[in-house]
């Protein structure tokens, strides 16, 4: 499973790349997180940054942002 993170480098998409590691850093899950800042690569999964795409899922997007708890059950319910 991979996560990615979708936005071209705003506070708002650096602090969801934030929420998405340490979310799994407590989930305690080996995951790739990969940070998607080419606007045609994320408008395959939205317009709306910042997004989250969790095994290849769209989980999240724009804002306002989720919390980590909220990042932490998204990130479960595709590991399952």
């Amino acid at each position: 499973m991979e996560i990615k993170v979708l936005g071209p480098g705003c506070p708002n998409c650096q602090k969801m790349e934030e929420l998405a590691r340490k979310a799994i850093k407590e989930i305690g899950v080996d995951v790739k997180v990969e940070k998607i800042t080419d606007i045609a690569e994320i408008m395959k999964y939205t317009m709306s940054t910042p997004g989250l795409v969790v095994g290849g899922k769209l989980k999240h997007s724009g804002k306002p942002l989720p919390t980590l708890e909220k990042v932490k059950a998204l990130i479960k319910e595709e590991i399952r």
